[in-house]
């Protein structure tokens, strides 16, 4: 009977000890899974197709700052003046037929004839001439424009030359193409109303582009994807029998 006694007592204690493990390890194993990285909302979003490849806001691609600001109509009144000072520059210059020297040339006699009369007026009335400021461009500003510009024209240079070596074909005909419509563009109207044509659409494009970005991007990744099968097809059946000559490796130093 006491040998009985015991075996049902270590039976009891290794039946406890084996229950005690197998709570450990479910509960080891819920940690576990709970520890596993969900995926986050950013990496989500990230999966999410962009016009262009773009991964920052539209703002952000646009330079940000005032421009962006203007673009975008953040100032309602500053975008409509910038516009309408556009607008009035299109119609005097290619509506009107004004000529740029003939402009220049008018608003600089308007201006001193005005300021002549003011002086010799207020000579008269209070015996003291009027004070005209100064009107000079900073040297800083002067330098910043012109290093700006500097760098925009080498980078386009350091462009061109990139694509003309050959590595990329498909950049290559992408340029050409572009360069072909813009040709045909010129040709259909004069700089001037081309420089219009590409202001206003700066200033609609991006702003509604960023109002119905979630509609926009879900039909250009159709497009793109069309782009490409086209792309692909037009590769296999054309571009790859153009004969290439052997490309030669870059010595490492």
């Amino acid at each position: 009977m006491a040998e009985k006694k015991e075996e049902s007592v270590e039976e009891s204690v290794m039946e406890k000890i084996t229950e005690k493990f197998h709570q450990e390890d479910s509960s080891s194993s819920s940690d576990s899974d709970n520890e596993k990285p969900q995926p986050s909302a950013s990496s989500v979003k990230a999966k999410i197709y962009r016009l262009f490849g773009r991964e920052k806001p539209v703002h952000t691609v646009l330079g940000g700052g005032k421009p962006a600001d203007i673009f975008l109509w953040r100032n309602k009144k500053i975008s409509a003046g910038v516009l309408g000072v556009a607008t009035a520059i299109w119609v005097l210059f290619e509506l009107m037929e004004y000529h740029l020297l003939t402009l220049v040339c008018h608003c600089l006699i308007l201006s001193l004839a005005i300021l002549f009369l003011w002086s010799n007026a207020s000579t008269f009335i209070n015996k003291s001439s009027p004070h005209i400021p100064e009107v000079s461009i900073p040297e800083d500003v002067a330098v910043d424009v012109a290093l700006s510009l500097r760098y925009e024209i080498n980078r386009g240079f350091a462009v061109l030359r990139d694509i003309a070596s050959g590595r990329e074909l498909k950049k290559f005909l992408m340029v050409i193409a572009g360069l072909w419509v813009l040709s045909i563009i010129g040709t259909c109207c004069n700089f001037l109303t081309l420089f219009y044509i590409v202001f206003v659409t700066l200033h609609t494009v991006p702003v509604l582009y960023e109002k119905y970005e979630d509609k926009v991007d879900p039909f250009a990744e159709k497009v793109m994807a069309e782009i490409k099968k086209h792309y692909a097809t037009f590769h296999a059946k054309c571009l790859s029998k153009i004969p290439r000559g052997p490309l030669k490796e870059k010595k490492h130093q």
